[in-house]
């Protein structure tokens, strides 16, 4: 086995295993308590106004990680497709570095960067 094959195995175990932690983290969220009684923004802080920023936040929380689970799938992808490390968009090389810190970039910084 050759070291690029190594090194492919050891990305694939740590974008399964974000992915794994994304879902459970989405999972959590999506359990939490649908039960909306009470809920206002009226004009003074209250209870169900407390509970409906939570609730935002958590809304918020949710779509940041679906976002990065369409990465990380998308990252699984290019490994199969031996195309780790290009950039989806300008067909670049994402540099080392780059990966190291987020092992599910698909682009560059240049083309990540809005």
């Amino acid at each position: 086995m050759s070291g690029g094959q190594d090194r492919g195995d050891e990305v694939r175990g740590v974008l399964e295993a974000k992915r794994s932690d994304l879902l459970a983290r989405m999972a959590g969220i999506s359990a939490a308590p649908t039960d909306s009684g009470g809920i206002s923004f009226g004009k003074r802080v209250g209870e169900g106004t407390s509970i409906a920023v939570e609730r935002l936040t958590q809304v918020a929380a949710h779509e940041q990680m679906l976002e990065q689970l369409a990465e990380v799938n998308r990252a699984l992808e290019k490994l199969e497709e031996a195309t780790y490390g290009t950039c989806d968009v300008c067909g670049g090389e994402i540099p080392e570095g780059r990966l190291e810190v987020h092992p599910w970039a698909v682009r560059c910084v240049a083309c990540a960067t809005p």
